[in-house]
């Protein structure tokens, strides 16, 4: 008797699932400043970081806000920085990260010395600007919010005028009303005419001058590399540099764009030998920060309520000979 095999039951290929049914993932903006952060401090150890993402479908947007070491290449350690955080970030994320702008916060020296730098840098350094232009947001805020508020109202009384029908708003037939009846020489429309020509003034002003006073421009070895440092930066290294020297207590700095004045007060020691090192102290703090135009510097010492001058120290006495006893001369007569 022949017993015939089981058929064996066919098994079902698994049909791959489409693309649109497998998922997504997406990358929260949390998830992309935090991994910026890391690598931040990655490229940078012991320095804190701050940053911003932004994310727009594949593409993200990265701000940073670090922290420096100084003396050091401002323009590559913003540039290491950059790259690193730009690498990280896509490696992973898997997002498309074109660049990370880093916004320099501060700087953190560990004494104030300068980096020597080449003749040959210095020589070959590229042109910086003398001063950075400010992007006057809030001039053209102002300016944009109230021409777009005064030309939205008038095209929407134009369109309801028009396709509804309406009446003229009361606000636009009281104006040509007024127009009508003022003319050139009425004190109102001098005085209208007057805000305008100064608004117009202040406004090409603004056009034509840079901006941003508070921070001056640094001299940079690396093409393309604009570097700015805020005054009150110069201002904190220059009263910390001159209040290491011996002697001085408070220190007053005041940063313009083309002079530093320094007011200490000496509490002890000797005044001009502590103007002179306060005005080195001075001199060299300026000069490490690399400024394109090196602002003079002033320096005035002021002695504390309490300063005595430097007494001479005490010279011992030398001892003098003994005085040897003298006979006194008697005069005699002689008899001849």
């Amino acid at each position: 008797m022949t017993t015939a095999a089981p058929t064996p039951t066919p098994v079902p290929t698994p049909v791959p699932a489409a693309a649109a049914q497998r998922g997504t993932t997406t990358v929260s903006e949390r998830a992309v400043r935090r991994i910026a952060e890391r690598a931040t401090t990655e490229a940078l150890p012991g320095r804190a970081a701050q940053a911003t993402a932004t994310v727009r479908g594949r593409k993200a947007e990265v701000s940073l806000g670090v922290t420096l070491p100084y003396p050091s290449s401002l323009a590559e350690g913003v540039r290491d920085v950059q790259r690193h955080v730009v690498d990280r970030t896509r490696e992973l994320t898997g997002l498309d990260v074109p660049t990370a702008r880093v916004n320099v916060t501060s700087l953190a020296p560990p004494r104030y010395s300068r980096a020597p730098v080449s003749p040959a840098e210095e020589t070959n350094s590229p042109r910086t600007p003398r001063r950075w232009w400010s992007g006057r947001r809030t001039p053209v805020a102002l300016l944009t919010t109230s021409a777009a508020v005064v030309c939205g109202a008038l095209a929407l009384d134009l369109i309801q005028v028009h396709t509804a029908h309406h009446a003229a708003a009361a606000w636009r037939v009281s104006a040509v009303h007024w127009l009508s009846g003022n003319g050139p020489g009425d004190p109102a429309v001098v005085i209208a005419g007057g805000l305008t020509a100064l608004l117009g003034v202040w406004m090409i002003v603004l056009a034509v001058t840079p901006g941003l006073r508070h921070r001056s421009t640094v001299r940079t070895a690396a093409g393309r590399v604009d570097a700015a440092v805020d005054r009150s930066a110069v201002r904190s290294l220059v009263r910390d540099a001159v209040g290491d020297v011996p002697g001085i207590g408070a220190v007053r700095v005041r940063v313009r764009r083309r002079r530093i004045t320094v007011r200490a007060r000496l509490a002890f020691g000797d005044r001009v030998e502590a103007s002179a090192a306060v005005t080195a102290a001075a001199d060299a703090a300026v000069s490490s920060c690399r400024l394109r135009h090196e602002p003079r510097v002033r320096v005035t010492v002021t002695p504390e309520p309490v300063w005595q001058p430097p007494t001479a120290p005490d010279v011992p006495s030398v001892p003098s000979a003994p005085s040897v006893p003298t006979t006194p001369l008697v005069a005699k007569e002689v008899d001849q």
